[in-house]
């Protein structure tokens, strides 16, 4: 008799797990837990730049394919009609001194970017509200700065894709769910 009621328990227990387990699950674990599950693919458009300097647009979406590619569950694929769109635009694109040599020369450099992203569905529903603060749903910007050093022999190359890699990694850390 008490055989049957602790089979009975465990029987009852492995089929209560078994219905959270398949499916958007409320309770997940690992790092899968940190992406939606309405989402499986995502289609990245070339970035939109409104800089002069050229292949910034073409570099960041490399860059944020890459780490959707190496972050996340999704997959990134090369239709419109994945299930969800990442769409972005290099809005700003600056260069400044941050301190100068007693001579005028520049010692230290930095760069600045603004990007605009939107991440939606197939219909153009909003996915994630993907900032802090409040500004429209359907669209966040991302800040990314880089200091370089022209003495020690680094250029604004180099430290245009260390921005274009940090803003990258903002961006794909935006797409997480919320807790």
């Amino acid at each position: 008799m008490i055989g049957r009621r602790v089979a009975a328990t465990w029987a009852l227990a492995a089929l209560s797990l078994a219905a959270f387990i398949p499916g958007c699950a409320p309770y997940r674990m690992g790092v899968k837990s940190l992406y939606s599950c309405n989402v499986r693919t995502v289609y990245v458009p070339m970035f939109e730049s409104n800089s002069y300097r050229r292949n910034l647009g073409e570099r960041l979406t490399e860059a944020v394919v890459r780490e959707i590619e190496r972050r996340t569950p999704y997959k990134v694929v090369n239709s419109s009609d994945a299930d969800s769109i990442l769409t972005g635009r290099l809005l700003t694109e600056a260069k400044g001194v941050s301190v100068e040599a007693p001579t005028d020369d520049p010692r230290e450099l930095t760069t600045y970017y603004t990007v605009e992203t939107t991440w939606v569905d197939r219909n153009g529903v909003t996915l994630q509200n993907m900032q802090p603060i409040p500004l429209p749903p359907d669209l966040v910007q991302v800040f990314g700065t880089e200091e370089f050093y022209p003495e020690l022999g680094q250029s604004i190359s180099t430290a245009q894709q260390e921005a274009i890699n940090r803003i990258a990694r903002q961006i794909v850390g935006l797409m997480e769910a919320p807790w």
